[in-house]
């Protein structure tokens, strides 16, 4: 079955992949919840890092592949569907864009061992985490930043926001989660963080 970016089973089956990669993520960190007992914060945490990690290993390496192949957009493979449509709503996605293919190199070689390095981390306490969670959550911040900050100071003229699908479920619900969860879990590093130093000065 050939699917073509903006027939409803395009449209249908790339958000599905979004849902399948969520409930994985659910089972997984409920299993990591239960078996290392964290706490409800530290399970949301996890939770949200597992799917991280799906992304940028299941969506985003193999953009990067396929794109250093060629532009998405005349790729034949199935993982190039799920980008076929997402360039409706930004056409660099679909053409080899070398700042975002930069991005994504970034993302999924050193984003992505992070994201896996701070769920172990989190799960056995470690007195790391909290600078791996630093490292990836600015670098989730710059990478948003860096995607749609020239796009924006040159006009913006990649991106299609006639559509309300394009608009508000590709372009701001999917990008604005790495910009909110990021900037709780820098709140969440800080408060840590300070706890900790509190607690060595009254020693």
């Amino acid at each position: 079955m050939e699917y073509k970016p903006g027939e409803l089973s395009t449209i249908v089956g790339s958000l599905a992949v979004t849902a399948l990669q969520m409930i994985g993520a659910l089972l997984l960190s409920s299993f990591l919840i239960t078996k290392y007992r964290l706490s409800r914060v530290d399970g949301l945490i996890v939770l949200w890092l597992i799917w991280d990690s799906m992304v940028h290993f299941m969506l985003e390496t193999p953009f990067v592949l396929l794109s250093l192949q060629g532009p998405i957009i005349e790729s034949d493979s199935i993982f190039a569907v799920v980008w076929k449509e997402y360039a409706r709503a930004d056409s660099r996605w679909g053409i080899s864009d070398p700042t975002i293919i930069c991005l994504e190199l970034l993302t999924c070689f050193i984003a992505l061992p992070l994201c896996v390095a701070n769920i172990w981390g989190i799960c056995k306490n470690s007195p790391w985490r909290h600078f791996v969670q630093i490292t990836v959550c600015v670098m989730e911040l710059y990478g948003g930043f860096m995607t749609f900050g020239p796009e924006w100071v040159t006009g913006s003229k990649a991106l299609d926001t006639s559509d309300p699908l394009l608009l508000w479920c590709y372009l701001v619900f999917f990008n604005i989660l790495w910009v909110i969860i990021p900037i709780g879990l820098l709140w969440q590093s800080w408060v840590d963080m300070c706890r900790v130093f509190d607690s060595k000065k009254r020693r």
